[in-house]
């Protein structure tokens, strides 16, 4: 095995803000439920660090995980082990950001998505711009719902002129060609997420060179197929590592469908697979 690809996502499924579109807004864990993930999340860190293979990481978790100190911890530590080409994960900035200041960041980044309504515009802006001033990659996106469609302008003006905003298509709405038009002039990649893509049959790689892992180590192709392909911690999983086809009839998610080969989104996001930067933001 030359490179893995892992998108971790533990027990973690709190959050500060209450997004309507979402499923665990203001959803609190109890302190056992924390410190489980922090366990699991350990846990998993520390099997990272031994391995002799090089690894990415995106971290997807249901909640916020940047509001809790192990996660830090685990980008920081992370991001210093030479054969991690990157660590990433997915956060809404509603923490500071001063602790990137001791991770490696040739190595971390962030995927930053703003939700209009549950932060105040100007403080979500300064985080973005404290962390171009501290050279921390990122990538910041807005949900393409139509309410949210002069924020995301106002957020494309304001933005550094290098930072990449990504819409995504939000689930169950259909565009009108002109309103997708409004959306792609934001976004010049909005159309890739405008439809679902058909996927049964296609050949994808998760399942060979990149694999979900939940808390207890069980690893999945993906985080949309819940089919088992073994255990991350007794080595299971490596012997069904295989190049196979999507088993699902569409594929909706950026996370999910950047992996389907015919997409060739390698090349569109190539070096910024996990963190979505294309190559050319």
């Amino acid at each position: 095995m030359e490179h893995l690809t892992i998108l971790y996502r533990g027990p973690l499924s709190s959050c500060d803000y209450d997004c309507p579109y979402c499923p665990f807004a203001k959803r609190r864990d109890t302190p056992a439920q924390l410190r489980a993930d922090r366990a699991a999340l350990e846990r998993f860190t520390e099997w990272v660090s031994t391995q002799d293979h090089r690894i990415s990481v995106l971290f997807t978790p249901w909640g916020e995980g940047l509001v809790r100190s192990w996660y830090r911890r685990a980008l920081t530590d992370l991001s210093h082990l030479p054969h991690i080409d990157r660590v990433a994960i997915q956060t809404n900035l509603s923490h500071r950001v001063s602790w990137t200041s001791d991770a490696d960041l040739t190595r971390l980044a962030l995927w930053a998505t703003y939700h209009p309504g549950q932060v105040p515009y100007d403080r979500f802006l300064a985080k973005c711009h404290e962390l171009d001033a501290r050279r921390v990659r990122f990538s910041v996106g807005v949900v393409g719902l139509p309410d949210h469609l002069e924020a995301a302008q106002r957020l494309r003006a304001d933005l550094p002129s290098g930072t990449y905003l990504w819409i995504n298509a939000a689930e169950g709405h259909t565009y009108t060609d002109a309103e997708a038009d409004d959306w792609t002039a934001i976004d010049p990649h909005f159309p890739t997420s405008r439809h679902p893509h058909p996927s049964r049959g296609l050949a994808c790689r998760t399942g060979d060179t990149v694999v979900s892992v939940d808390g207890d180590g069980t690893v999945r192709r993906c985080h949309f197929v819940p089919t088992v392909l073994g255990n991350l911690y007794d080595g299971s999983f490596r012997k069904a590592l295989a190049p196979r086809p999507c088993p699902l009839d569409v594929c909706d998610c950026h996370i999910g469908y950047v992996h389907l080969e015919p997409l060739d989104l390698y090349t569109t996001f190539a070096g910024g697979i996990l963190e979505r930067i294309p190559a050319r933001p």
